[in-house]
């Protein structure tokens, strides 16, 4: 004879929705730091980059040191409710903040735009989303199903024309970028 299992707490989110928060933080956080880096290199907005004895701190040093405080926070002192959504919103953030400048730190180096960045942005988005909506995937119903592989198809179908057009772009404005990221550095 099996115990019952204890009633799931309503207050406290379960894994599915703090992968939608933290997917939120992901997305909100990468779109504000291209924004800011593409404002400053354009000298739109006052250079707000840190520089230690002339060397630039990247922002992927700011998501590594927010990564490492959200999961001891998370490990050490277990937080529920609002302060586990809390600390799922940030842990968002900080993956953003790190993986916006993957190709620098898969490379040792090398311009922000380059390509791996990009790719991993879109790997771990797919990542948190699957973890964030994956449960709702079992309530499907055939027109679910239909719709979803009408969604896929244009999704490949953009991003085929997406990967075109940006090496096309890339061949144009690419020395561009290169020149504005050279000219704002000391």
């Amino acid at each position: 004879m099996q115990a019952d299992a204890p009633a799931p707490d309503p207050d406290q989110p379960g894994p599915h929705q703090l992968a939608r928060r933290a997917l939120f933080g992901f997305i909100l956080t990468f779109i504000a730091a291209r924004t800011v880096v593409l404002l400053i290199m354009s000298d739109s907005m006052p250079n707000l980059y840190l520089f230690m004895h002339g060397t630039h701190v990247h922002h992927l040093n700011y998501g590594i040191f927010l990564l490492s405080g959200v999961s001891a926070y998370v490990l050490f002192w277990a937080p529920s409710g609002r302060r586990l959504r809390i600390a799922a919103l940030l842990y968002g953030a900080a993956m953003a903040l790190t993986f916006d400048e993957f190709g620098m730190w898969l490379h040792l180096g090398g311009s922000y735009w380059q390509r791996a960045s990009v790719d991993a942005i879109v790997v771990v988005a797919a990542v948190l989303g699957l973890i964030g909506f994956a449960q709702s995937m079992r309530s499907f119903e055939s027109r679910h199903v239909r719709a979803s592989i009408a969604i896929l198809i244009a999704v490949l179908g953009f991003g085929v024309v997406l990967y075109d057009a940006s090496i096309k772009i890339g061949r144009v404005e690419g020395p561009r970028l290169e020149q504005l990221e050279l000219a704002s550095s000391p």
